[in-house]
């Protein structure tokens, strides 16, 4: 059987897979695949669907983002793109509110700098991981002067917050 030109993605599973220290069976149960079919994918017989990738980078605990890329499914720019959002919507640090609002700045400077948004980017961002939608291209509100509407909110008594909340008048 002639080899796809998905060798690279096979070398790569390999390597990552030796990297877990996994043998080529764990990893085929790990990732719901049979044992053949994924030897075939190493040895670059068969071009595995983004469904397989997917489920293969969850169990070898890498990004699906750069099996998208390696298979020739995704091209490294909407990589990038996906691994900035995913950061951005993984960090424990910030509130959902605050990731939809780094979101829509990342976005609006993709826009001024003349890059369009992957329509994959765009699928698989629409929603925060706690249900609530972002907003895409023009729905977005509008940057104020001082920053992005909904950084910080302005209390009744002029105080800002960064969530939101209220926060105790300074003395």
């Amino acid at each position: 059987m002639a080899s796809l030109n998905v060798g690279n993605l096979g070398e790569y599973l390999r390597e990552q897979r030796r990297n877990a220290q996994l043998s080529l069976r764990q990893l085929a149960d790990a990732a719901g695949v049979s044992n053949p079919y994924l030897s075939q994918i190493e040895r670059g017989l068969r071009k595995p669907s983004a469904e397989v990738l997917q489920q293969v980078a969850k169990a070898l605990r890498i990004s699906a983002e750069t099996l998208y890329v390696r298979a020739g499914i995704l091209d490294e720019k909407e990589r990038d793109e996906l691994e900035t959002r995913a950061v951005i919507l993984a960090d424990p640090s910030i509130n959902e509110r605050q990731k939809q609002v780094l979101l829509q700045i990342y976005e609006s400077f993709r826009k001024e700098n003349g890059f369009v948004t992957s329509s994959y980017a765009d699928e698989t961002s629409s929603y925060a991981d706690d249900g609530t939608a972002s907003y895409a291209d023009d729905t977005a509100p509008a940057p104020s002067q001082n920053g992005a509407r909904g950084a910080a909110d302005t209390s009744a008594d002029g105080s800002r917050t960064a969530d939101g909340d209220d926060a105790e008048p300074s003395s």
